[in-house]
Parts: C-alpha cells; sequence; structure tokens
C-alpha cells in the first residue's frame, strides 16, 4: 500500500511527536514507502551496505527505519509478535554490520586473532533481555555478552593478547552504538549480564565463561540464559556455551526450589527498583505487580521448572513459550489466556508510551487528557468498544490484577513459608549454600557444610546481605574472613604487597561489612573502619602517582594537600559512597602545577579506573573552586580567594566536614582552619548564611524529596545536618578538626547551643537515620533512597537494627517510627534555625 507522504505525516504526528519532527527534516524517508511486508535482517543488511560506516549515519538509517516499523504498527499490517521481530532483526543487523566493520580496524592495528589451527578465531555476540527473545521495544537497551573461542596472541608486529584484542572489539563497538549523535544514538548497550556482571571482562573466552556457568553463577544469573542468542558475530563459541549452560538451566524433575530461588530473586529486584515504580502515584507497567516484568519472570519459572523434560518449551520468546506451555498442559487454558492477553496489551501500551518521545520510560500519564490520548493511540481491539481513559485504566487495572493472581497462585502456591529471620534456613539461602560448597570443593577440596560456627555465619550472611553473599561465592578465598570474625582486629593493610588494589580493597571491605552485620559492630565504629580504609587506598595512590613522576617532585619540598568532603571528610564512609575530594598546592609550588595536576589525575585513574575487579570507589572533585570550569589542582592563595569573594555559602559550608587525607596533615589542617575563619567572616557574623542555608535546604527537599525520602524529603537527615552546620557557624569560627555527626552535636552541646533534651534526640536521630542507610546499604551493596518494599529486605533491616541499636524503642512497624521520627526532625529544625 503507498499512500502520500503527507498523509504519513498525519498519521505519525499523532504516536510520535519526535519521530515525525524528524520526518518533515528528512522528506525522502516518507516518499514512495510502502508498508506491505515485514523486513527481515537479511533485508536490512543489504540496505546497511550503501550506508557510510559512522554514527550519525547508522542511527539515522535505525531511526528512518523505525518510522516504517511504527507505521507497519499503528496500521495493523503486522501482529504484537511481528513488529517486535522486526525491530529486533534490525538491531541483528546493525550488529553485524558494524561487528564486520570494528573488526576489521582492530586486525588493521593489531593482526588476526587465529586459534592453533590457523583459522579465524570466532567472536560471538550474544544477545539476552528483550533482544534474545526477538522482542524489543522501540527504545530498548539491548543486552550483550562477548564471548570469544580461545586465549592467544594476535600475528603481526603489533600484536596483543587475544583478550585484549576481542576487548577492544567489544568496547569499540558498544562505544560507536551508543555514540550521542545529531541523529540521536544507535543502541544504549548494557553489559551488566555477563559472567560477574561489571566486575566481569568485557569479552571473555569460552573456557572462562564456561568455568563460571559451571560453578559460580547465581540462579538468576542462569534463568538470564534461557533467552542468550547469538546475533552477531561467529556463532560456534556462543552455541557451543548456550548447550554448556542448558542443562544447568532445566531441571530434570518438578523442582519448585528452581522456582523459589528466582522468586527470591524477583524480591530483590523490586526492593532495588522500588524508586522508579511509582512517579507520584502514576503505575510503572513493567514493573509493578501484574506487569510485564512478573509475566515475563512466570514464563521462565514454568520454563525451568519443566524444561528438562520437555525440551520444546525451550524457547527464548516469552509469547512462543507461553504458547508452548499451554501446548503442552502445562499451564492451564484460562491461565494461558489471561496471560497472553494481558501480556499483548502491556506491550502495545509500552510501544505507545515510548515512542510518542523516544525515550524509554514505562510509567502511565498522571494528566487525564494524556491519559485520553494514549487511549486513543492504542489498537482498538485491546479496549474494546471504545477507546478512552476510563476504559483504558480499567483493561489495565484488570490485566494486573488477573496477572498478579496466577502469579501469587502458581509461585507461592508451591513453595514452602519461610522461617523467621533469625533463623536463616530459607530454602534460598540453602541453594546460596549449596553453590558456595560447590565453589570451595572445586577450587580447594575444602567446605563449609561441618563448621558449625561458620556454617550459621554464612546462613545469616545470606539472609542479612544477599549483596555479601554473592561477594563470597565469587571469591571463596574470603571465607578465611568468616572464620576469623571476632578474633584479633585484622593490621593495617599492605598497599604496596598487593597485586590487586581494587580486590584488597573489596576483601577488607567484606571483613569490616561482616563484623557489622554478623556482630553487631556499632554503626559509627563500622564508617569509622570504612573511612580508614578508604584514606589509606588515596594515600597509596598518590605515593604511587609521585613516583610516576619521578623522584625530583617527592623531593621539591612542596607537597600537594589531598582533601576529602563529605562522608569521607566526616569519617562517616559506607558502601557505594562516592569520595569527594579537592587537590590544593602550596602558594610556593605554583610552577609545578603541570606536574601535580598529571598526580592528581593518575591517583583519580587509580581509584576511578574499570577492571575486571571493578573500581575501588567512585571519586568527584566537583567541589573545587569553579566547579567543573576550575582546575583540578589550585594553590591555596586561589581557594583563599575564591571562598573570600566568590563562593556561595553552601561550597564554603562544604568545607566544614573536610580534612586532609593524604599529603602533610598538619598542613592540610592549618589550611582548612583558615578557610573555616573566611567562612565565618563572610557568613557567620550576618543572617547571610542562616536564609542562604535554609534556601538550600528548601530546595533540596523540592528536588530530591520525593526520589530520596530518607535524606532529602521533609524531616530527613538533611534536617540534621543542615541544622548542625547552621549552629557550628554560630560558634566564632571554631575549628573542628576531625569530627562526626554524633561528634559535633556533643561539642554543640557543650558550647552551650544545643538543650541537652533536643541533643539527646538529634544523637537518636542521627543514628537512626544511620543505621537504616547502612543497613541498606549492606544487604543491596547500593546506595539506597526508600525502605524496602519486600518483606525480606524489611525483616533483615528490622534484625539489622537491633544488632546496632539494642535500647531502641519501638511502638508500631518500622514505617510508623519513621513518620515519627520525621516529625520531630523537622519541628526541632524549623524551631532551631527559627
Amino acid at each position: 500500500m503507498l499512500k502520500p507522504s503527507r498523509g504519513w505525516e498525519e498519521i505519525l504526528a499523532q504516536h510520535s511527536r519526535v519521530w515525525a519532527e524528524e520526518a518533515r527534516k528528512h522528506e525522502n524517508w516518507l516518499r514512495g514507502l510502502r508498508l506491505e511486508g515485514a523486513c527481515t535482517r537479511e533485508h536490512y543488511r543489504e540496505a546497511l551496505e550503501g550506508i557510510e560506516f559512522r554514527e550519525e549515519a547508522v542511527a539515522e538509517f535505525r531511526r528512518r527505519s523505525l518510522v516504517r516499523v511504527l507505521l507497519r504498527d499503528v496500521l495493523g499490517y503486522g501482529s504484537l509478535g511481528e513488529i517486535t521481530g522486526e525491530i529486533s532483526a534490525l538491531a541483528e543487523a546493525i550488529l553485524g554490520w558494524s561487528y564486520e566493520r570494528i573488526r576489521g580496524e582492530v586486525v588493521g592495528q593489531y593482526g588476526e586473532a587465529r586459534r592453533e589451527d590457523g583459522r579465524r578465531c570466532g567472536l560471538s555476540i550474544l544477545a539476552l533481555g528483550k533482544l534474545g527473545g526477538e522482542e524489543l521495544n522501540y527504545s530498548s537497551d539491548i543486552d550483550l555478552m562477548y564471548v570469544y573461542e580461545a586465549g592467544g596472541e594476535t600475528e603481526g608486529p603489533s600484536g596483543v593478547s587475544h583478550r585484549e584484542f576481542f576487548a577492544k572489539i567489544a568496547q569499540r563497538q558498544a562505544q560507536f552504538l551508543g555514540a550521542y549523535t545529531g541523529e540521536g544514538i544507535c543502541y544504549r548497550v548494557d553489559l551488566r549480564l555477563r559472567p560477574e556482571g561489571s566486575l566481569g571482562e568485557i569479552a571473555i573466552s569460552r573456557e572462562s565463561a564456561e568455568a563460571y556457568y559451571r560453578l559460580r553463577a547465581r540462579d538468576w544469573e542462569l534463568q538470564m540464559m534461557i533467552k542468550a542468542r547469538v546475533v552477531a558475530g561467529e556463532a560456534e563459541p556462543g552455541e557451543a556455551l548456550i548447550e554448556m549452560v542448558e542443562p544447568l538451566t532445566y531441571r530434570t524433575t518438578t523442582d519448585f526450589s528452581a522456582i523459589e530461588a528466582v522468586s527470591a530473586t524477583r524480591v530483590r529486584w523490586n526492593e532495588k527498583l522500588a524508586n522508579r515504580r511509582l512517579q507520584g502515584g502514576a503505575t510503572e507497567i513493567k514493573l509493578t505487580r501484574g506487569g510485564i516484568r512478573d509475566i515475563e519472570f512466570l514464563v521462565q519459572c514454568l520454563q525451568r521448572l519443566h524444561g528438562g523434560r520437555e525440551k520444546w518449551v525451550r524457547k527464548p520468546g516469552t509469547m512462543i513459550a507461553l504458547s508452548r506451555l499451554h501446548d503442552k498442559g502445562l499451564i492451564k487454558g484460562s491461565e494461558f489466556d489471561a496471560l497472553m492477553e494481558a501480556y499483548v496489551f502491556l506491550r502495545h501500551l509500552e510501544h505507545r508510551l515510548q515512542v510518542m518521545e523516544d525515550r524509554q520510560t514505562h510509567v502511565m500519564p498522571e494528566e487525564w487528557s494524556e491519559i485520553e490520548s494514549l487511549a486513543r493511540r492504542m489498537p482498538r481491539l485491546q479496549l474494546g468498544v471504545e477507546n478512552t481513559a476510563a476504559r483504558l485504566l480499567e483493561k489495565l487495572k484488570g490485566h494486573l490484577g488477573a496477572v498478579e493472581s496466577i502469579y501469587n497462585r502458581i509461585i507461592h502456591g508451591h513453595s514452602i513459608e519461610p522461617e523467621p529471620v533469625e533463623e536463616i534456613s530459607s530454602h534460598a539461602n540453602r541453594t546460596q549454600l549449596q553453590r558456595l560448597e560447590e565453589q570451595l570443593a572445586g577450587r580447594w577440596g575444602v567446605g563449609v557444610l561441618g563448621e558449625r560456627q561458620l556454617e550459621r555465619d554464612w546462613q545469616e550472611l545470606a539472609a542479612l546481605s544477599p549483596w555479601l553473599a554473592d561477594e563470597l561465592i565469587r571469591e571463596p578465598e574470603w571465607l578465611e574472613e568468616l572464620r576469623a570474625l571476632g578474633q584479633a582486629e585484622p593490621g593495617p593493610v599492605r598497599w604496596s604487597e598487593e597485586v590487586s588494589l581494587r580486590k584488597a580493597y573489596r576483601r577488607r571491605q567484606f571483613r569490616i561489612l561482616c563484623e557489622s552485620a554478623l556482630r553487631g559492630r556499632g554503626v559509627f565504629e563500622t564508617m569509622g573502619a570504612m573511612s580508614d580504609l578508604a584514606d589509606g587506598v588515596i594515600g597509596h595512590c598518590h605515593e604511587l602517582a609521585m613516583a610516576e613522576q619521578g623522584e625530583w617532585l617527592r623531593g621539591s619540598g612542596h607537597p600537594m594537600l589531598v582533601v576529602a568532603l563529605g562522608r569521607l571528610g566526616l569519617r562517616e564512609f559506607d558502601v557505594a559512597s562516592d569520595a569527594d575530594l579537592v587537590f590544593v598546592l602550596p602558594n610556593e609550588a605554583a610552577g609545578e602545577m603541570e606536574a601535580w595536576t598529571r598526580v592528581a589525575s593518575r591517583m583519580i585513574e587509580l581509584l576511578t579506573a574499570y577492571t575486571g575487579e571493578g573500581v575501588i570507589f567512585s571519586v568527584d572533585a566537583r567541589l573545587r573552586p569553579y566547579g567543573r570550569e576550575g582546575d583540578l589542582v589550585q594553590t591555596k592563595k586561589s581557594f583563599i580567594e575564591y571562598f573570600s569573594h566568590q563562593a556561595e555559602a553552601w561550597e564554603g559550608i562544604a568545607y566544614m566536614k573536610a580534612r586532609g587525607v593524604a599529603g602533610p596533615g598538619e598542613r592540610a589542617t592549618e589550611f582548612l582552619a583558615e578557610l573555616q575563619r573566611v567562612d565565618w567572616r563572610r557568613y557567620g557574623q550576618s543572617q547571610r548564611s542562616k536564609k542562604q542555608l535554609g534556601e538550600m535546604r528548601a530546595r533540596l527537599e523540592r528536588e530530591q524529596g520525593r526520589d530520596n525520602p530518607l535524606k532529602a524529603g521533609r524531616g530527613g537527615f538533611y534536617d540534621i545536618d543542615f541544622l548542625l552546620l547552621y549552629l557550628r557557624l554560630r560558634s566564632a569560627g571554631i575549628f573542628f578538626r576531625v569530627l562526626n555527626t554524633l561528634e559535633r552535636i556533643e561539642v554543640i552541646e557543650q558550647m552551650g547551643h544545643l538543650e541537652a533534651e533536643d541533643a539527646a534526640f538529634l544523637r537518636e536521630a542521627t543514628l537512626f537515620y544511620r543505621s537504616i542507610d547502612h543497613g541498606l546499604r549492606l544487604h543491596s551493596g547500593q546506595r539506597p533512597h526508600h525502605l524496602p518494599g519486600a518483606t525480606a529486605g524489611r525483616e533483615a533491616l528490622e534484625v539489622l537494627l537491633r544488632k546496632w541499636m539494642p535500647g531502641r524503642r519501638r511502638d508500631g512497624n518500622l514505617e510508623t517510627e519513621l513518620e515519627r521520627m520525621r516529625e520531630r526532625t523537622r519541628e526541632t529544625f524549623e524551631r532551631l534555625f527559627a
């Protein structure tokens, strides 16, 4: 069917403002357009041969191709499966086309990678997630894994290892596809589903990948491989890996422990994504209960459950797998109908949400007029008699409820009620314990079972911190750290003797956090130990970076100061904290600025560079004068002049939580004391600081309070922090050398700026907020923003709070307690700040 391009423009504008505008700019996109027949991967590959190998050209080709797919979609030329298959075929074609060209470039630089028999060493590009299932969205990320055939070195005078050769290909392709251009980006590439996640090699040998899935893969990683499919490159290594993993993924008996284990993972996903599920009450159709994720998850669980006996159900796509489960009588007809109808409805809705502004979103609009517009864009058969907002919301509610009911009936109807957290003996934990046993036996021929205390510690750790348990499974030699708990404190890390700074940092962090989770080490004591660990590695990186510049710099007599601010400055560093660092040079060393800038840059690189063992921690250097626009290293004179005349109040106040962490300590103390005197003269003797602090606190609450209520919301931790900063400014510029929040409260009370009752409450609130924050970080390994949504996370947090706050008064559940704490914190803030 061929229509005038004007007609296509009108239809396109109803469904995608962004693509309609692009079509107006590119008049040739719609001219002579035909919609009959889906384009295959081969069609797209043929068309790509005429495209210049530039990021902008391929991004424009992708967008032009998707405009045709969208028109086929909204005009009913293809079913949902045909449309998602066509979008997937486009991605596969671009991946294969770009891989061949990028590999050619890398071969030109380093020579070809060959096997021992002289044949070219193959690299498979595996798709997972929606691309693996041939169910890609218009705005999906693409989840990829790169697996190469064998080790060795490339041929030619500039040869490199195969590991480095294939890593360069993977990195270049991810950068090429993800580059921002005038035509947008082509694809956001997500490589985090590879073995070891963000800590793993970006391209992995088949042998290493097979060993990982055989010995170390977590249960959800095995389930993820259901959707694995070779989509580009050479097929052999990827297909061999998929064939090897299949028996590990699919069970040969009807064993519901597999479902119980992955169901526990699904709970953890919901915890991590809780702050993205609801936006001001709007439904998030992917992650909400009964949403797209639940349907896909349920289908995969049933595939694992029955796929050992019925190989016919082993298919990556959700809809075809669901159909085959039904064909084999493995799911009731009524449940099949409800799940299929819900999935088709939700995926059509997802597409309509995304294409309007060409962005990855799953959140329903809140304005009634926008919901009406969305309803009109839905396929009429999905809403029945009328495409109205009321009908859309009614159908959405019905589908979500039906899916949630089926999910609970199938998953929880067969699972065993978990025992109390204190007893720590759920099936998911036993599954983890078995994996640790396999790791230890396979690598060293030793085990944990039979050592009563060690087994008890491991089981408790798996319940209280799934993240730390996973860390131990990755590094089973760290079991010695569990054995050593409660014994003499370990000595300082000997950084100069460590082969890997990152691994040494992570191992000592593991020990510190196990002391906190399992032995009840106090939260502020734990954060102090974490701060000492960070200080140590920063100091060592400082030494390494100086050594690279030569001995002349060390002997110049003008050493650079490294100053920490924020949580590290307060000695309240924790899991997933960034290190806020600034670099200060004595005035007399201004002539050495270039060399010291290289030192500072190298320090940041050592701390943050990505390797197979991850980063040590992130570094933020933006609190220097002029922020991003300012020089990385600046003289003491530059700092004093900036804070005397140009700095905003919040910038000066940030340095009230600062201390030296590398370089001469006494010089750092003198510098920070002088800087505080400047701040006090400028702000402390007037009402300016009070006004600016109040405005800043209000702005943070407006901008961050909804997404981060524990810290930035009304009555959150920021109320305490800003109050203490204000009271400190009233303290005639007295310099606190190193004080955490509890110690700051004590000093301000002793100076007469806090009544005993208020000081006691602020200590209680500080410990409460920091304990919740620390507990959530321990549980997930990530920065928290909300209380956990799942029961397991709530129970784990309650156990941890009892360890760290044994005298805590409880009246009601944690939400009620938190709300009361917020109200009293805000009352105290407003009364004392006023």
